[in-house]
C-alpha cells in the first residue's frame, strides 16, 4: 500500500491540455467539487495566467519566461516571485523539474513526467504524486498532496509541469 493512499493525502483531478487561451479550468476535489480555478483569460493578453479559489480570488499567478535558458515558469504570490519551476536539460532517461522556493527549499520533479507519473520530493520526502491511473478520463489526471504541504503552490507546480511538458512536446 503506498503512502497516498492511506487517507490523509489531499487529492485533486486536473484536465491535461488546460491551455486552450482564454478558457478557464477547474481543479476539482475527489468528492468532484469544484475548489480552484484556472483562469486563463489572461493567458491571451499577458502570457500568464492565475489560480484563484472557488470565490475568484487569485491565489498565485503563473508567467512563463521566455527568455530563459531553461524552459521556466515562475509562481508569484502577492505581487513577488514564490517559486521558480525549471525543466532541467541534461536528462537522458525521463524529464526532470527543479522547482526552487523562495525559502530557499528546493523541490524535484521526477518519473514519467509526460505520462503524469511522476512525484514531486523534497529532499527524500514524497510531498505529492501526479497520476492518470486513477481516473477513468482520458484526458485527466490526479495530484495528491501529502499532509502539511502548500495545496496551492504543489497545484500551481503541477500546472507549470504539464504546460512546460506540452511546450517541449511541441517542439
Amino acid at each position: 500500500m503506498t503512502q497516498e493512499t492511506s487517507g490523509t493525502w489531499t487529492r485533486y483531478r486536473l484536465q491535461r491540455k488546460l491551455f486552450s487561451i482564454g478558457e478557464d479550468f477547474w481543479i476539482e476535489n475527489e468528492r468532484g467539487e469544484r475548489v480552484f480555478k484556472v483562469d486563463g483569460k489572461v493567458m491571451s493578453i499577458h502570457g500568464r495566467f492565475e489560480l484563484e479559489d472557488r470565490d475568484g480570488a487569485k491565489l498565485a499567478t503563473i508567467e512563463t519566461k521566455l527568455l530563459a535558458l531553461h524552459p521556466t515558469m515562475r509562481i508569484e504570490r502577492d505581487g513577488q516571485v514564490y517559486a521558480t519551476v525549471k525543466k532541467a536539460l541534461l536528462t537522458l532517461l525521463h524529464q526532470h523539474y527543479t522547482v526552487e522556493v523562495r525559502d530557499g527549499q528546493v523541490l524535484e520533479a521526477e518519473g514519467s513526467i509526460t505520462d503524469h507519473e511522476y512525484e514531486i520530493l523534497a529532499g527524500e520526502q514524497v510531498v505529492a504524486t501526479i497520476s492518470k491511473r486513477w481516473f477513468s478520463v482520458r484526458d485527466a489526471y490526479g495530484v495528491a498532496v501529502a499532509p502539511g504541504q502548500d495545496d496551492v503552490l504543489v497545484l500551481a507546480i503541477a500546472v507549470c509541469i504539464d504546460e512546460l511538458s506540452e511546450r517541449a512536446h511541441e517542439h
